[in-house]
């Protein structure tokens, strides 16, 4: 069976083509394609944007911190225990992927010419380092023994300029303490994050020469990063776990902790969804302006059809599947736009960005097909319900006033 109004809406369509209303559909379709494209690449630098940043936070720092409860904010931490209950037991609880210890030391890193201030992350034997590898850009990680401690380190690229230090050159560390202590390194790799937290301080070496500069037993360690599984609801997690840990333990999660720049992703994301109805509003508004246009335009069509015994709602699906094309194409072309762009960037770079001012060396991409399907779903739902406005003018127009319309 046809279905008269689609049919006919085709047939406009096609009958359009090289006249004025060929040309206006035209512009219907490239205003939706334009808006789309727009905001399909924004989204995707956005979560791209997003994801680099939050990666690189969480590779150095984990998604949560277990350190002893206190009221201090310095880098001399207290000790917690190898033996508390967290950790001895957190294998039992499902949303936890990894657990690893850490222990911060501040001191002096100096050689001939320079001198400056760092503190020492030091790192257990099961650290994860592929999580951390996509910030290493010369050398390798540190390899560390199963007795003893080592004294290799990996410096910041940002330190390394300041010190003058590269892969294979030594330093002294002094530890301000009583007794003052120092320790001669070797750099074995530098890594680079783009974020000033991690670059402008820390350095990264072995947790048993930290226990051992504290005079801690193997069995003390500053602190635990705590990995979540992808998906886990980290609010939860952290309820969670607050309950779980010893009453002396305070977690912590890594998102509060370096609370400006989670802020700051969040107001991109705020800014994005302002721009993406901005688009939305205004490829509407083109799409109830050129559909009026087309109605105008076949006025006379509408008083013969009117003639005939057609209905006002029969002719408003007419124009409505005319317009549901129309988008249909626009979208059709944002779409191929769009990803076609994203994956030039995403495999090319050929944008490159500011390291120092955006943190990353170039435009970042990520796919969500989730989140880009809903966003089609919303762009073509939105624009076709306000095709229904414009239609509403069809039931003014009168059948003999229409015929004679010229």
């Amino acid at each position: 069976m046809i279905n008269f109004p689609f049919f006919i809406s085709k047939r406009i369509t096609a009958d359009g083509q090289g006249s004025f209303s060929g040309m206006i559909s035209k512009i219907a379709i490239a205003s939706v394609a334009i808006g789309l494209a727009a905001v399909l690449i924004s989204f995707m630098i956005l979560w791209g944007y997003k994801e680099k940043i939050e990666g690189k936070i969480y590779s150095f720092a984990g998604h949560m911190q277990v350190t002893k409860y206190t009221l201090g904010s310095s880098f001399e931490e207290q000790p917690i225990s190898t033996t508390s209950q967290f950790y001895q037991h957190y294998d039992s609880v499902p949303f936890i992927d990894h657990v690893q210890a850490y222990g911060y030391k501040a001191g002096l890193l100096k050689t001939k010419e320079e001198v400056q201030g760092i503190v020492i992350k030091g790192i257990g034997l099961e650290y994860d380092s592929s999580r951390f590898s996509a910030n290493m850009i010369e050398g390798q990680f540190l390899n560390l023994p199963d007795s003893g401690y080592s004294t290799d380190i990996i410096l910041s690229k940002k330190l390394s300029y300041m010190l003058e230090l590269g892969v294979g050159d030594d330093a002294l560390v002094y530890f301000v303490q009583n007794p003052p202590r120092y320790r001669p390194v070797d750099v074995v790799g530098i890594y680079e994050t783009g974020l000033e937290d991690f670059d402008e301080k820390f350095v990264i070496g072995d947790l048993r020469l930290v226990q051992r500069i504290n005079n801690w037993p193997d069995s003390l360690i500053g602190g635990l990063e705590v990995y979540v599984k992808p998906g886990t609801d980290i609010d939860y997690a952290e309820n969670y776990l607050f309950d779980f840990i010893d009453y002396d333990l305070y977690v912590e999660k890594v998102s509060d902790k370096y609370i400006q720049i989670f802020d700051w992703l969040s107001l991109l994301d705020r800014n994005l969804q302002v721009f993406l109805w901005l688009i939305l509003f205004v490829a509407a508004f083109n799409m109830v302006s050129i559909l009026l246009i087309l109605i105008m335009e076949r006025t006379q069509m509408i008083g013969m059809f009117k003639a005939l015994g057609a209905t006002d709602q029969l002719i408003r699906r007419i124009f409505v599947y005319n317009g549901g094309l129309l988008i249909l194409k626009g979208m059709l072309i944002g779409n191929l736009v769009a990803l076609s762009l994203g994956v030039l960037q995403y495999y090319f770079r050929i944008i490159p960005l500011d390291p120092v001012n955006y943190y990353i060396d170039h435009v970042p991409i990520a796919w969500n097909i989730p989140i880009i399907i809903l966003l089609n779903i919303l762009t073509f739902v939105l624009v076709t319900i306000t095709l229904l406005v414009p239609t509403l003018f069809i039931s003014r127009i009168q059948p003999i006033r229409a015929i004679r319309f010229d």
